[in-house]
This record gives structure tokens, C-alpha cells and sequence, in this order.
């Protein structure tokens, strides 16, 4: 039986387990500068990671730089990307994401969230992956779906959106530690925490872990969208 403590003593346990089995976090996805992570990241959504890293190695090669990509033709992007899924939008985002970058941050990836967020495509949490990924700042936690799963939980949050996640998680782990941490439960997340089955009888964590499941989403009422 679990034992309640307070988010506080939760995440030093946690951080103290993730530390312990990941001693050194990586992101999934292959990327060799911060265009072609935030490139990535964005190619991500809805999709895993070693899709995104089968589709990447063609899309570079055609298009290297910020400035390629810009003029790069909708369709051929589009086919290029389609095992990603949500093709139409992705290409439509690359394509505005890369003439941005282009023609008001000079071909370079800012370094700042709020310059990041003008980017299309690019929300907080694409914006925080890259700015740790690719220039090691700390400035937020990125919050996917398993640092949102794994989070609730662990009775670290009672929050279901990711930006109030964000902000409990910021209070309760060392700045230093923001990007680890989420390297760290995304691999916990697909080896241990598993959104369907989970093994929790295996898991490191279960004398401290709460074994909460976050609720499900309404419905929407008959004849409403």
C-alpha cells in the first residue's frame, strides 16, 4: 500500500528513481542542429518518434536549411512527410515555420520561448523541447503525454492542461533538472508507466506512487459539438 506524502517528498522520490534508471536522458528524436529539432518536433505530433526519425533523413537531404524548406513545393513536402500523419497541416506549418525563420530571425533558431511561440506550429512545448535540446536553457518543462500521464499519477499535479502542469512541475524540480525530467518520464512512460498497462507491480515507484488515473474527457451531450 502507498503511503500519501506531499507533492514536495513525491518528487525528490521520483526525480531520486528516474536519475537512478536513466543516468543519461536523450531525446528519441535524430537531430543535428536546432533547426532540425524544432523540424522534428513538430513532425512528432500524433506520431512516434522512430516514425518522425524514418521521415526526417529524406526531408533534409531535399531541404538542409531553413531557407530550402521555404521555397520547397506544398505537394512534394506533403509526400514526403505523409507517414507522419496530419500531412496537410504539418507541411502547411513547416513551410510558414520555415519562412519565418528565414526572413525575421536571419535562418537561426531564436532563443527565447516568446520569440519561438511567433513560429508556426510551435507551442510551449515544441519551444521548450528545442530550447533545451539544442541550447541546454532551461526555460519550462515540456509537458507531452507522458509527462502529463505520469504526472497525475504520481500525484505530482491535479492539473489536466498542460501549462498549469507545467507551472506545478516547475515548483517542485530544480530548474537544472527540467529537461532531464522530461527525457526521463518519456522513457519511463513507454518502458514502465504505460498509458493501458502499466507495470506497476515492477515499478521502482510503487511504495510512493498513488496509482491515480487522470479523468476521462466528458462527452459532449446528444445533437451538441
Amino acid at each position: 500500500m502507498s503511503v500519501k506524502s506531499s507533492p514536495q517528498a513525491t518528487a525528490r522520490n521520483v526525480l531520486a528513481a528516474l536519475q537512478k534508471r536513466y543516468p543519461h536522458p536523450r531525446t528519441h528524436l535524430d537531430a543535428q542542429n536546432a533547426w532540425e529539432l524544432l523540424v522534428a518536433t513538430v513532425l512528432a505530433a500524433q506520431c512516434t518518434d522512430a516514425r518522425v526519425n524514418t521521415v526526417t533523413p529524406e526531408l533534409f537531404r531535399r531541404w538542409p536549411t531553413p531557407a530550402a524548406l521555404a521555397e520547397a513545393p506544398l505537394e512534394e513536402l506533403e509526400s514526403v512527410i505523409r507517414p507522419t500523419g496530419f500531412f496537410h497541416s504539418k507541411a502547411k506549418n513547416l513551410l510558414g515555420a520555415a519562412r519565418r525563420v528565414r526572413d525575421v530571425f536571419d535562418g537561426q533558431i531564436p532563443k527565447s520561448i516568446e520569440d519561438l511561440v511567433t513560429i508556426p506550429g510551435v507551442a510551449r512545448k515544441t519551444a521548450n523541447v528545442v530550447l533545451f535540446g539544442a541550447y541546454g536553457i532551461n526555460e519550462g518543462l515540456a509537458v507531452d503525454t507522458h509527462v502529463k500521464r505520469i504526472a497525475y499519477r504520481l500525484g505530482l499535479t491535479d492539473e489536466t492542461d498542460p501549462i498549469p502542469i507545467e507551472r506545478d512541475l516547475m515548483k517542485l524540480f530544480p530548474r537544472e533538472e527540467w529537461g532531464d525530467v522530461n527525457h526521463r518520464m518519456v522513457w519511463f512512460g513507454r518502458e514502465v508507466c504505460d498509458a493501458r498497462k502499466p507495470l506497476c507491480d515492477t515499478c521502482e515507484m510503487l511504495s510512493f506512487c498513488p496509482r491515480r488515473e487522470p479523468p476521462k474527457a466528458a462527452k459532449p451531450a446528444k445533437g451538441r459539438k
